[in-house]
């Protein structure tokens, strides 16, 4: 068996100093680079999720080894957000979620391996407001979770389940000590990628790191080993796009939620995501919806939290968007 996939540390280890890139001539450069951290935290304790992370996972989140010898396809998996529980109807907004399956010749045994929220999306895109913090507090992490078995029902009904490959057992190994590395300093889940415009030459200020950022990566690195992958269909993959002019960068809970001298911003900072709070009732859901919309329409404004840091977006029409786009196979 190999090494575990998903690790936890008591301490996380990472450069404090932020590191913002610059061009020659002293401008931001863009997009932001998701920062990478030397070691998983353990979950807070306060973070509760509704259905628990990678249930049917092994407890360790172990990774078989394979024989070098042994041939493995490679399947495209597809299927809508939460189709367990509403069926196809996201499907039809085209909010879907991406993993791979693997299937291998010798022993006959399927697996799948998927990347998603510890907490559910809505605690990775919006913060919890604790009356005994001041900083906003984040149950963002998202994970990697390999499982035997491929569910042929729940990918093939509403989605896809497509083989696009095939690789060697050597190569399988090979991609399950890559995994273990990505997993361990990728620990925080982003749902948004944040744009200029939607046009075709638009400037990316902030990219996403979701379950499809983790499907491309993977395939990546697989043709880097030399896999060949091909679809015979248009491989589509969900985008929540965020549009605004150039974001200002703000600052991280030291510098703004420590600070009496940020205190406005702060505040600014706690009443924006008041309206996103979880658990809300009908009516205060309602409520909250239209108070979202003066703050990002008519306001023109959306706090960013990104890196672990804080950044202001001036927002501009279309504000948010939904795309299905196709990204090809490497």
């Amino acid at each position: 068996m190999r090494p575990t996939v998903v690790f936890t540390c008591s301490v996380l280890f990472y450069n404090l100093e932020i590191v913002h890139s610059r061009g020659d001539d002293g401008k931001q450069e863009w997009p932001i680079p998701y920062r990478r951290f030397d070691c998983r935290p353990a979950a807070d304790s306060y973070c509760e999720a509704m259905f628990p992370f990678c249930p049917t996972g092994d407890r360790d989140g172990r990774i078989p080894y394979m024989n070098n010898w042994d041939v493995i396809s490679v399947f495209r998996l597809q299927a809508p957000v939460w189709e367990f529980k509403y069926g196809s109807l996201l499907g039809k907004m085209h909010i879907m979620h991406d993993a791979i399956g693997f299937s291998s010749a010798e022993t006959g045994r399927n697996y799948t391996m998927e990347w998603y929220e510890l907490f559910q999306l809505g605690n990775c895109t919006f913060p919890h407001l604790r009356r005994e913090t001041n900083n906003p507090f984040w149950c963002n992490q998202g994970a990697a979770c390999f499982f035997e078995g491929i569910d042929d029902i729940h990918w093939s009904e509403n989605g896809t389940l497509e083989k696009v490959g095939e690789i060697s057992g050597g190569q399988f190994n090979e991609m399950a000590l890559w995994v273990q590395e990505d997993n361990q300093t990728g620990i925080y889940y982003e749902t948004w990628t944040v744009r200029s415009d939607p046009g075709p030459n638009a400037t990316v200020w902030f990219d996403s790191y979701d379950c499809s950022q983790f499907v491309h990566r993977t395939y990546r690195y697989l043709t880097q080993q030399r896999a060949k992958l091909s679809s015979r269909f248009q491989t589509n993959y969900t985008k929540i796009y965020l549009y605004s002019g150039e974001p200002t960068y703000l600052g991280d809970d030291d510098s703004i939620f420590r600070e009496p001298s940020a205190k406005t911003l702060a505040e600014d900072i706690r009443k924006f995501y008041h309206p996103f709070r979880p658990h809300q009732s009908y009516m205060d859901f309602v409520l909250s919806l239209a108070e979202a919309y003066q703050k990002v329409v008519e306001e023109k404004s959306f706090y960013l939290y990104y890196n672990f840091e804080y950044w202001h977006l001036p927002m501009k029409s279309p504000y948010v968007q939904i795309t299905y786009e196709e990204v090809p196979l490497p």
